[in-house]
């Protein structure tokens, strides 16, 4: 079945959208409660490179996901792609739960991102495909929200339950196929007609390569890369960035709860002002703002208000910066394509969620981690400026091809 004017009015795509997102919150910080137990007992042989092998390869399949697997959505629809994704990382994400070793908990690790890795594109397109026009930037962020209220209820959970780790990956894993279900029957297929499917078919990374994608796509995964090196480099290591540079312990963990606060508050006007003003000035201020703020944070701020007010304000800018890439790219590609350009935007992100956290860690090890870190994310949000500012306000040949497709 499929979408139409009547059926728009339906809030099931909206809050399942959401709720999709929620688990990708889930993943985002859920290695992070239980690493800590694993490596202090030893159990199932974790020390500290055991962690770092198991959180890099779990990243690896979340990026595998998003390049390799939501592209399918473009071919088969967005709604069984999404299901059985959301299918294949519960089950995996439960296996969790009963590895017997390091190794058998990274494969299992690795194979639950692969299906999650898949999910954000899709429902980030879904959600383009559903909204009415001219709402993709609010859609977006919107439903991007859900990232960060998974990963507040996630630490929240873990407060409570850890050191019992196993709870987390139970709860993660049973919420997933609760879900999963009224993905199937409450959300519409959104693909056009049976021609766009038919045409969909032939859809794939080389349709980036051909006129006038390339430069664009280049440009678009060059910003996503940097967004996601911001946003997974400063949720690992805030807090050890302010104790380097000699703030409390217990002000660095307050400090990445209201930085998470400032995530959710900017996803909201980022997404308001770029449907007013445009997707493409929004996001190059964004990404400004959040150089500005990050580079303000290698200052010693004392007084307490005024650190939480400029943690507040960096967590508006950076986090939306990168939601506003996904929201742009919907915007720049045609229907028959926008999975695919999601998933090749956020599965090269994954690779800087990868490079964040290990270029944070290295300057960590050579101690000097305050203030090169902030100067290295500053730098990075400068750098997704210079790729996005020559990438056009929309491009011609998308229109056309929407009509072909229609």
């Amino acid at each position: 079945m499929t979408t139409s004017p009547s059926s728009r009015a339906s809030r099931w795509p909206i809050w399942l959208c959401w709720l999709a997102m929620v688990l990708d919150g889930f993943d985002l910080v859920v290695l992070g409660t239980v690493i800590p137990t694993l490596i202090k007992t030893g159990e199932l042989g974790f020390d500290a490179v055991g962690a770092t092998l198991v959180a890099t390869i779990s990243l690896v399949g979340v990026g595998a996901g998003a390049l390799f697997i939501a592209p399918l959505s473009d071919r088969f629809g967005r709604r069984k792609l999404m299901v059985a994704c959301v299918l294949w990382f519960s089950l995996f994400t439960l296996a969790v739960a009963w590895a017997p070793n390091v190794a058998m908990f990274g494969v299992f690790r690795f194979l639950a991102g692969v299906g999650l890795g898949a999910c954000l594109p899709v429902a980030l397109a879904y959600m383009n495909d559903y909204a009415p026009a001219g709402t993709a930037g609010k859609s977006t962020t919107r439903t991007m929200t859900g990232y960060h209220v998974g990963a507040v209820a996630t630490a929240f959970l873990a407060i409570m339950v850890i050191p019992d780790w196993r709870i987390m990956f139970v709860v993660g894993g049973i919420a997933g196929l609760v879900l999963a279900p009224f993905l199937w029957f409450k959300l519409p297929e959104t693909l056009p007609s049976a021609q766009a499917t038919r045409k969909a078919e032939q859809t794939g990374f080389r349709d980036l390569a051909k006129k006038p994608y390339p430069l664009v796509a280049a440009a678009i995964a060059a910003a996503s890369f940097m967004g996601l090196l911001l946003v997974y480099g400063l949720n690992t290591w805030l807090p050890q960035l302010m104790a380097s540079a000699g703030y409390p312990v217990s002000a660095g963990l307050s400090l990445l709860l209201v930085l998470n606060l400032g995530a959710v508050a900017g996803l909201i006007i980022a997404g308001i002002l770029a449907d007013k003003h445009g997707t493409k000035p929004i996001v190059l201020l964004w990404f400004g703002l959040s150089a500005a703020c990050l580079a303000l944070l290698s200052i010693k701020v004392d007084n307490a208000i005024l650190l939480n007010a400029l943690v507040f304000v960096t967590g508006v800018f950076v986090f939306s910066a990168q939601v506003l890439v996904y929201a742009w790219v919907s915007q720049l590609f045609p229907a028959r394509l926008r999975a695919t350009a999601l998933g090749f935007a956020a599965g090269v992100g994954r690779v800087g969620a990868i490079a964040g956290p290990a270029v944070t860690g290295g300057l960590v090890a050579a101690g000097i981690a305050y203030p090169w870190g902030f100067y290295a994310f500053a730098a990075a949000g400068a750098l997704a400026v210079l790729a996005l500012v020559a990438v056009p306000h929309a491009i011609a040949a998308t229109r056309a091809t929407q009509q072909q497709a229609n």
